[in-house]
């Protein structure tokens, strides 16, 4: 049987440039939590394609970010060229990295972009790709003066240290978009359509020092409250994968040391007398996120109140939890699936809605009123040594955008 012809590129698109400015984001060092280079480097790239300045700029959700984050998001405003009265959309992605990504330096390999220095760094496709996504979707408007409904383009901050920038912007400066759609995975014919919530919590346990060879049952043993704590909810089944009464979620144990950043305890002969534990539970119900902190939270109290010294007195635990981000799913049939299903069929693929276990902006997006979709640009291996960008699916990212954009509604 013949092979069936690729179908016909329904866009026009600069693949080479989109290529160049892909590479030239990889190669900025600007992870999470130091974005300044990036969105300066984003910032320029925006008005060499010809966008005016007075159209780019940066938020304030830096002042209300409980981490240090040297500028807010960018906000980029298009004004439409399309039919009066076309209802405002919103693009989005995120321009920061892991930590992992630092110093990697981008090369092209046939079909994919690699780190040149295999096997030290993560690449950073998450999220560059989504940021070149961006800017060439605003390159290719202006360029070939298609028309296209008002359009704000969303670059946010500390996404990879906990949603962040999309948490803490103001939806009033998004030029009042009634839909979204986030650059963020590893396939263009994903969609997207919901996603997990998470907590983060933390615990300080305040035990008591003492000579651990001398008179150890003087001291208050942090580390033993830790153990004790961890064990009951590991029995309990609330560690890792937890499945209870047909409900789902996961929790994880993610640092241990001291509140600096230190290793916890200083020698083998001290008792040790205080230890920082951060952690972390998720499922998509959101009741259930709470029960499974709440389970943490007695696991520890518990421990507390067994540890103790010659004189009965016990440690002191303080818990502290706060809502990363709440889960969504989008109804098949919202007007926004429809769009995104839409645009992935008019580059000749076929769309696969999806659900994720991971969290996205559009958690926040949607809790701020704008129901959004993700799509993937490429992403593969993320948050690896081994990350790599796919340039074909990236190219399909970038018409995927451009379908969106310029769809009758």
């Amino acid at each position: 049987m013949p092979t069936a012809p690729a179908p016909t590129p329904a866009f026009e698109l600069d693949t080479a440039a989109a290529v160049q400015r892909l590479l030239r984001f990889l190669a900025v060092n600007s992870i999470t939590g130091h974005e300044a280079a990036i969105g300066k480097e984003l910032a320029a790239a925006l008005k060499e394609v010809g966008v005016p300045a007075k159209s780019i700029t940066f938020d304030d959700a830096h002042t209300r970010i409980p981490e240090p984050t040297p500028i807010g998001n960018l906000i980029v405003k298009l004004p439409g060229t399309g039919k009066k009265n076309a209802k405002p959309i919103l693009f989005m992605t995120h321009m920061d990295t892991v930590p992992l990504c630092a110093g990697a330096k981008p090369k092209i390999a046939g079909k994919r972009i690699v780190n040149e220095l295999e096997g030290t760094t993560a690449l950073g496709g998450d999220n560059r790709s989504g940021c070149a996504v961006l800017v060439t979707l605003a390159a290719e408007l202006i360029k070939q003066n298609l028309p296209y409904p008002p359009i704000t383009l969303l670059f946010t901050v500390r996404e990879e240290s906990g949603l962040f920038g999309a948490k803490h912007l103001d939806p009033a400066d998004l030029g009042g978009p009634t839909v979204g759609f986030n650059f963020d995975g590893k396939s263009a014919a994903d969609v997207i359509v919901g996603a997990i919530g998470a907590d983060r919590w933390t615990v300080d346990i305040r035990g008591k020092a003492a000579h651990a060879g001398v008179a150890p049952e003087k001291g208050i043993s942090a580390t033993m409250v830790l153990s004790l704590a961890l064990a009951e909810v590991y029995e309990g089944g609330w560690f890792g994968k937890v499945v209870k009464d047909g409900r789902e979620g996961t929790s994880n144990v993610g640092f241990v040391g001291t509140a600096d950043g230190k290793s916890a305890g200083d020698a083998t002969n001290v008792v040790t007398d205080f230890v920082h534990v951060k952690g972390e539970s998720r499922s998509h119900d959101a009741k259930f996120v709470r029960d499974i902190t709440a389970a943490f939270k007695t696991a520890f109290t518990n421990a507390a109140s067994k540890v103790k010294d010659d004189q009965g007195r016990t440690a002191k635990v303080k818990f502290t939890s706060r809502l990363d981000y709440v889960p969504f799913r989008l109804k098949s049939d919202a007007p926004v699936v429809g769009r995104a299903e839409a645009a992935v069929r008019a580059i000749g693929r076929e769309p696969n809605l999806r659900i994720t276990n991971g969290g996205l902006d559009a958690n926040w997006m949607v809790k701020h009123g704008i129901p959004t979709v993700t799509f993937g640009a490429g992403q593969n291996e993320i948050h690896t040594v081994k990350e790599y960008v796919d340039l074909t699916e990236f190219e399909s990212g970038c018409r995927v955008a451009l379908a969106l954009a310029t769809a009758e509604e």
